[in-house]
């Protein structure tokens, strides 16, 4: 038996294939949705994943602002932010969110990011990440490919 024949793979940022994909948020719960986008992101459904490296896929979410949440977290749930300075802390709701620019952006963007590594590769990951809200997206010269997020684990 040749030993040889079984190498590690390691990808490296110049020999990563990355694709673009897009994906329709319509009726999909944010949590369930968020987490399979950020494994899409870090590249885990790819045989050649590589733990350290960003070798995952450039994703394209549409139709963010039809997302929804379960239960009552659409009124309970509370993002908090400060501004820093003295009592500067804010709160806001999901609801106070959709109402506000770029609020169903901050909402999937939040979500998606807890679930990224820390420090400079999920940074770096999570540039890879488009949110519109609308069905129109300005990528259609990367040729991205519809992926059906129900059909992944």
């Amino acid at each position: 038996m040749n030993t040889l024949s079984y190498k590690t793979v390691s990808v490296n940022k110049e020999t990563a294939q990355k694709e673009w994909v897009v994906i329709d948020a319509t009726d999909q719960v944010v949590g369930r949705l968020c987490s399979k986008v950020a494994k899409i992101l870090r590249g885990k459904y790819k045989p050649s994943f590589t733990p350290h490296v960003d070798c995952g896929d450039n994703v394209i979410i549409i139709n963010a602002s039809k997302v929804v949440f379960t239960g009552k977290k659409e009124t309970d749930k509370v993002y908090t932010r400060y501004t820093g300075y003295p009592g500067g802390q804010r709160f806001n709701t999901p609801a106070d969110l959709r109402t506000r620019k770029n609020g169903i952006d901050k909402i999937v963007r939040h979500a998606v990011k807890g679930m990224l590594p820390k420090g400079r590769l999920g940074r770096a990951v999570l540039d890879n990440l488009y949110v519109y809200e609308g069905t129109e997206h300005p990528h259609a010269a990367q040729q991205p490919k519809a992926l059906d997020i129900n059909t992944l684990k």
